[in-house]
């Protein structure tokens, strides 16, 4: 296993230790270790159901036979950094989000991913990581964000984005 260069050997028993304080034991560290790298936060409204996936996820790895071990990654919200400076980063979280999924699982000596992304630069910046990696690894999208719900209709944010053009050309008023 891959993970060999992180779990065995004498040399290795500072690293098992460092395993044994996430509580991670001999039984854990003689199955492959699986990342499960999810992109919850608490900015993002199409991330917020990410954790219940990731649970999920790490059951179905561990009734496979492998240990899963849990790491984050960024996400920006394209909506919320729209119209202000905040957009020159968008895009670019792709790489940061691929870079820093790369030096996780490098460093780590994992020996498969699962990969939940939402949002249209985290799922190519997750598939671009399992692409360098060239590990196995499957991504589970989290879906697409549901609608809200507006004087009992339903509305969704490319909505909102057309009423804000709508009220800025003077053909909405604001109520």
């Amino acid at each position: 296993m891959r993970s060999d260069i992180v779990k065995k050997g004498a040399t290795r028993c500072a690293h098992r230790s460092l395993f044994n304080a996430n509580g991670f034991g001999s039984e854990e560290l003689s199955r492959p270790l699986i990342g499960v790298c999810n992109s919850f936060n608490e900015i993002i409204p199409g991330h917020m159901h990410l954790k219940s996936i990731t649970e999920a996820a790490k059951l179905g790895v561990a009734a496979a036979g492998g240990t899963p071990v849990e790491f984050p990654a960024i996400g920006v919200c394209d909506g919320i950094a729209m119209g202000h400076t905040g957009m020159k980063y968008s895009l670019a979280s792709r790489e940061l989000i691929a870079d820093s999924i790369e030096a996780v699982t490098m460093a780590s000596g994992f020996d498969g991913l699962i990969l939940i992304p939402n949002c249209d630069k985290v799922v190519p910046g997750m598939l671009m990581a399992a692409a360098r990696l060239n590990i196995p690894s499957v991504i589970v999208s989290g879906g697409p964000m549901l609608a809200g719900r507006f004087h009992g209709r339903d509305i969704s944010v490319s909505q909102a984005f057309e009423a804000a053009g709508k009220f800025a050309a003077g053909q909405m008023t604001a109520e």
